[in-house]
């Protein structure tokens, strides 16, 4: 048994020490070449930041979900209850509230989506992007006819659409 895993070792060392090697010059660089890396760490930076814009969007848009899954339903069955014209001023300075964070949604989205669209290195993602603000638009007219839970539905889509992206631009 030592014999044979000797004689694999053996083997292995000999067959790397025939490898063929070349022989490795510097050349010196001419001015074109030191441009390169340049460019593309300005278009590393500049994907690096639509990367970080996408993801603060992602964030926003998860926490503010989180606590909208919390009072989506109350909302609901207080503006079933608003048709039955029993409403409160409270009740409809939430609902301006909550339509004013959907639409800021929308407004961010569109932002991010002429960010992606302006800036060259973006532009291959612009695709994965491109539809959010509209979907957020939806969102913010689910809201308006009373549909908060819908409407967080909706944003989910948006949620997903932007990690997906982001997994598209790894």
């Amino acid at each position: 048994m030592k014999s044979i895993f000797l004689l694999v070792c053996i083997l292995v060392l000999s067959t790397t020490s025939f490898a063929q090697t070349r022989s490795r010059t510097t050349r010196r660089g001419t001015q074109s070449s030191k441009t390169k890396p340049a460019a593309s760490q300005a278009a590393t930076e500049v994907k690096t930041e639509g990367a970080t814009r996408v993801a603060n969007q992602i964030k926003n848009l998860t926490t503010f979900l989180y606590l909208l899954g919390g009072v989506a339903k109350d909302l609901d069955a207080q503006e079933a209850a608003s048709r039955s014209g029993s409403s409160s001023p409270t009740q409809e300075r939430n609902k301006t509230k909550i339509k004013s964070t959907f639409e800021n949604f929308r407004v961010g989205l569109e932002n991010l989506e002429n960010y992606f669209s302006s800036t060259p290195e973006l532009r291959p993602y612009y695709v994965k992007l491109l539809g959010s603000a509209d979907e957020a638009a939806t969102a913010e007219n689910q809201v308006a006819a009373g549909h908060v839970d819908q409407a967080g539905h909706t944003l989910l889509n948006v949620v997903n659409r932007l990690a997906d992206l982001l997994v598209f631009m790894r």
